[in-house]
């Protein structure tokens, strides 16, 4: 089954031309019991397709635990953008809908190594000395 439409798909890739360097999108999924994992994984493989600078690896969240743990996953399906470095973007469940449009916007500013905030901005954060954990949660109602 087609995750993206065609219409999309093509918009995506012109999108997707301006990656300035390589993604690597970890997908974090179960073989038994993950509602969502197949979906997550086809959605990635239809996105990933469209850009060879978009690079995903697959992990068993059971069998890769210790791949699951350096990346602070704990629940599945898990969608982790890595650039140069890990920025701590994390996706849970499946990004689609109004979660579509974040996850790319994230892809172009992962591959941008730039995250275009004022300088500033960028050294009021540099003096923060311990990790700072924000989760965004997103509900169509």
């Amino acid at each position: 089954m087609q995750m993206i439409a065609d219409n999309v798909r093509a918009q995506l890739s012109e999108i997707l031309k301006t990656l300035s360097n390589e993604v690597t999108i970890l997908l974090f999924t179960q073989k038994e019991g993950c509602h969502f994992c197949t979906l997550a994984r086809e959605l990635l493989e239809e996105l990933t397709a469209l850009s060879g600078k978009l690079m995903l690896e697959i992990h068993d969240f059971v069998e890769n635990s210790d791949i699951a743990r350096k990346y602070a996953v704990d629940k599945n399906p898990a969608t982790v953008l890595v650039g140069e470095k890990d920025y701590g973007i994390r996706f849970y469940g499946i990004p689609v809908g109004h979660q579509f449009t974040p996850l790319v916007e994230d892809l172009l500013d992962v591959s941008k190594r730039d995250p275009g905030l004022p300088k500033d901005i960028t050294r009021e954060l540099a003096k923060v000395t311990r990790p700072v954990h924000i989760q965004v949660m997103i509900s169509p109602s």
